[in-house]
């Protein structure tokens, strides 16, 4: 019923919600010298989850690892600015997401009540 109900915005805010935590790994990993950042396609990992893959296969398929604009000298591939935009602009889909959902479960509340 879910999937009928929320279609793929649910797997997307799965999707968007462990991209979160891969940009704050790069983010709490900008000092660790040999660290490489590393991003998750989420187009990619979308086409690939409803397309009948698995949550790990989906990820596994999709994660990147950044191309550097500056590389360091320690080999470490954050760069801030990059993981600051990166966090803000899937913060900003995570919210649409959420909100899409939530009127969804709004909607459907008001239908089961008969107003």
């Amino acid at each position: 019923m879910s999937n009928s109900l929320f279609g793929i915005h649910g797997t997307a805010l799965e999707l968007r919600s462990q991209r979160i935590g891969l940009i704050t790994s790069n983010l709490a990993n900008a000092g660790t010298p040999g660290y490489k950042a590393k991003d998750i396609d989420f187009s990619a990992a979308l086409k690939a989850r409803t397309g009948g893959a698995s949550e790990a296969q989906a990820m596994a398929s999709a994660t990147r690892y950044r191309m550097p604009v500056m590389p360091s000298l320690d080999g470490n591939t954050v760069e801030m600015a990059t993981e600051q935009t990166a966090f803000a602009e899937n913060a900003v889909g995570y919210s649409a997401t959420l909100a899409f959902l939530r009127g969804r479960i709004e909607t459907v509340t008001r239908a089961i009540k008969g107003e």
